[in-house]
C-alpha cells in the first residue's frame, strides 16, 4: 500500500495538495504561536522539533546504502535544515532561528515548488518523507519567526552567510574527492529547476550565491527597518 508504479509529477495533482498543505499549516502555526499561551507554544515548538529530528532521521536511514555510501550520506543542506530548525525550536537559539529562517523561507520552500524527486508518487515513502521534510521546516521558520517573534537580524544573515559559505566549500572539496554532487554544487539536477536559468557550471554557481545573498539582505531588510522605527512610535 506504500508504493504506487505511477511516477511523480511536478504540478500534478498529489503536487498541489502538498502545497495546498503547506500553505494551510504556515497559517496555522502564526495563528498558534500568537494565540497560544507561552506555555502552550513552548510545548508545541518541543513537540514538531522532535518530530522534525525523527522524520527526517527517518529517511536519511531509509535512504542510507551501504553499497553506495557516498552517495546516500546526509550532506545536502536539506538534510542538516531539519536538525537545525529541531534544535531552533528546542531551545529558541538565535542563530538557530536565523538559520532556519534563511534556508527554510529559501532553500526549502523552493524545494516545494521545484522537487528534485525522481520517484513513486503518493503515497510513496520517498514522497512522503521528502515533502514532509521540507515543509516541516518551513513551519518552523514561520512559527519561530511570525508566531514566536524572533526577528531576523544582520547578525543572523552574517552567520547564516558564513555557516553556508563553510558548507559550501567543504561539500565541494567532498564531491570533488568522491565523485558525488551534493549540494547540486557539481552539477544541476536532472529534473528541472531554478539553477536551469542560472547558466552554465560553474557559473551558476556565482549567480546562486549572488541571488542568495541578495534575497536574504531583502527578507531581512523589513525586520530592521520595523525594528529602526519601532522606538520613533512607541511615543504615540
Amino acid at each position: 500500500m506504500w508504493f504506487t508504479a505511477r511516477p511523480f509529477t511536478a504540478y500534478g495533482t498529489s503536487h498541489w495538495t502538498v502545497l495546498a498543505l503547506a500553505v494551510a499549516g504556515v497559517a496555522g502555526f502564526v495563528l498558534l504561536g500568537r494565540r497560544a499561551e507561552d506555555r502552550v507554544s513552548r510545548r508545541c515548538g518541543l513537540l514538531l522539533g522532535t518530530v522534525i529530528a525523527l522524520v527526517n532521521l527517518g529517511v536519511e536511514l531509509w535512504l542510507l546504502r551501504p553499497s553506495a555510501l557516498p552517495e546516500t550520506l546526509p550532506l545536502h543542506l536539506s538534510d542538516l535544515a531539519p536538525y537545525v530548525a529541531a534544535y531552533a525550536l528546542w531551545t529558541r537559539r538565535p542563530g538557530a532561528c536565523a538559520l532556519t529562517y534563511y534556508w527554510g523561507l529559501t532553500l526549502s520552500t523552493q524545494s516545494l515548488l521545484t522537487p528534485v524527486l525522481a520517484g513513486p508518487d503518493f503515497p510513496g515513502l520517498l514522497f512522503l518523507g521528502f515533502f514532509a521534510d521540507h515543509a516541516l521546516v518551513v513551519w518552523a521558520a514561520v512559527f519561530l519567526t511570525w508566531g514566536l517573534g524572533h526577528r531576523p537580524s544582520w547578525r543572523g544573515y552574517r552567520l547564516t552567510v558564513l555557516i553556508t559559505g563553510c558548507w559550501a566549500v567543504a561539500v565541494l572539496a567532498f564531491n570533488a574527492a568522491a565523485g558525488t554532487n551534493y549540494g547540486f554544487l557539481n552539477a544541476k539536477p536532472a529534473t528541472p529547476s531554478l539553477l536551469d536559468l542560472l547558466g552554465p557550471w560553474p557559473w551558476y554557481l556565482v549567480s546562486e550565491a549572488l541571488l542568495v545573498l541578495v534575497g536574504w539582505a531583502l527578507i531581512t531588510l523589513p525586520w530592521e527597518r520595523s525594528h529602526a522605527l519601532a522606538p520613533a512610535r512607541a511615543p504615540d
